[in-house]
């Protein structure tokens, strides 16, 4: 293990934490809230941490993949506990495990809240909920690949640890450029549902929050209703980008590249749409019942977005749904968004792989002596990423198995339990029950909380870099 190198990292991502800090303090001599000093005094702390961490530059530049594993894991961790100073030293949540929670579920793009009553809360703190969304979206380390002169090689190891989904890829020869690439297209994105929101007339505060919360797809709201105040315009731009924010971004680099074929054909995107579609039509037929059916429609679209995308904002108490829409609704919590996105979830790439993998095992059962490779988009499958894929779902079946069972000391119900865990490993949000969209996580104990703050750690992280934290062999020196 190269320590002086993870230690180089760490500090310039706890300077890029610090810059951070600098737009709630902004929030707040705008709103004249006194709160603003917790963030000029984190922010103090950031670069003093960070001046610590990387003042010996490392000799040994190259990030192999225990050091990018470490790194990435590590980084998230301190970007949390960092990130949670500011609500315990201002008492906006005194307790130090439910502000790691907030935390957390801001900076993984979760979006669930153990708060009852966001509304209270200062200006400068809903600000900051909202943009650790945004810079959780995309990833920090990521950011710091594209607008920092890091030497050495290898680098690629820490996007693909950071970057959900099963692989991977360099969009342009040179790591520094992917990165550029994303992040130029990230904040593209961003301004353009900025315009549309203003455009509908938010208020600039609300459209800057719910631009943050759709970016990342995180679905921090500032209001205790989440979306269900605002007009239908705003809900409809608002389902517009969550679903754009779910899609790969390769997808978008090949357009920009004017490769519109190519980007169109991926099947990854295709599937993740049509899944999209179909959900919309069935929970639209359902809920004519109750709503006119555009009403029907516009609820349904942005419910649907909303969740599969993990973003977790809602239009509705879809708790009061029938069994019908819920269920559709359970089941796109846990096939997420497309890889390479802003989204969580298992990923429909994961999903299309599996599927994959069982018919040629059915086919292999009929024809033994036959010889099938896997393809996607056209290309063969490698052997790594089906085997990781399916050693994903292993850990990820584990995991979530095991963290229904701890969560169940409380004594909630089944379905709050299943629910909760399944909105935390998953990056979503709202669960149903008691942690339903109108509900939140304070139901929870101390010792629950913080299952759900691994487990929200884990869903982000895909499990293994956490994982890999406490394996002997990872803090070998080499």
């Amino acid at each position: 293990m190269n320590f002086a190198i993870v230690k180089y990292i760490l500090g310039y991502v706890m300077y890029i934490e610090g810059a951070a800090m600098a737009f709630p303090l902004i929030t707040a001599l705008l709103y004249s809230e006194t709160a603003g000093w917790s963030f000029a005094f984190t922010g103090a702390l950031c670069f003093a941490l960070g001046f610590l961490l990387s003042r010996k530059k490392a000799k040994g530049a190259v990030i192999y993949s225990r050091e990018a594993f470490v790194t990435v894991a590590i980084s998230w961790i301190l970007l949390s506990i960092m990130g949670a100073v500011p609500f315990v030293i201002t008492g906006t949540i005194p307790n130090p495990i439910d502000a790691l929670f907030e935390s957390v579920s801001g900076f993984t793009t979760t979006g669930a809240s153990i708060l009852t009553d966001v509304e209270i809360l200062p200006k400068c703190m809903l600000f900051w909920r909202s943009f650790t969304h945004w810079l959780g979206g995309m990833g920090v380390l990521v950011l710091l690949l594209a607008f920092l002169q890091i030497k050495g090689g290898s680098h690629m190891n820490l996007m693909k640890v950071e970057s959900p989904g099963p692989s991977v890829n360099k969009l342009v020869p040179t790591v520094r450029s992917t990165a550029k690439i994303l992040y130029i297209i990230y904040i593209a994105l961003t301004l353009a549902e900025i315009i549309l929101l203003l455009l509908g007339r938010a208020p600039l505060f609300d459209t800057l929050t719910i631009t943050f919360g759709t970016a990342g797809t995180g679905g921090f709201g500032i209001k205790n209703d989440s979306m269900a105040g605002y007009s239908p315009y705003i809900q409809i731009v608002v389902t517009i980008f969550m679903i754009l924010f779910g899609i790969n971004f390769s997808a978008y680099f090949l357009i920009l590249r004017k490769k519109f074929k190519q980007a169109l054909s991926m099947e990854e995107v295709r599937c993740y749409l049509a899944i999209i579609l179909v959900s919309i039509l069935i929970i639209t037929l359902v809920l004519s019942d109750m709503y006119p059916v555009w009403e029907a429609l516009r609820h349904a679209a942005f419910q649907v977005g909303s969740i599969i995308t993990t973003t977790g904002y809602s239009s509705a108490d879809f708790g009061l749904w029938p069994v019908i829409p819920r269920s559709i609704l359970v089941t796109l919590m846990f096939i997420g968004a497309c890889a390479g996105s802003t989204g969580g979830g298992i990923k429909v790439s994961r999903l299309i792989i599996l599927l994959k993998s069982v018919r040629k095992e059915l086919h292999l059962m009929l024809h033994p002596r036959s010889v099938k490779k896997l393809r996607m988009d056209g290309r063969v499958l490698e052997p790594e990423v089906i085997r990781t894929t399916s050693a994903f779902f292993v850990a990820y079946a584990l995991f979530f198995v095991i963290s229904v069972l701890l969560v169940g000391v409380d004594g909630h119900d089944l379905v709050t339990n299943f629910s909760a865990v399944a909105s935390a490993l998953n990056n979503i949000g709202p669960g149903l029950e008691l942690v339903g969209p109108m509900g939140n996580f304070s139901v929870f104990s101390n010792f629950s909380t913080a299952v759900l703050t691994i487990d929200m750690l884990a869903g982000r992280l895909e499990i293994f870099p956490l994982l890999l934290l406490f394996t002997r062999d990872t803090w070998r020196r080499r």
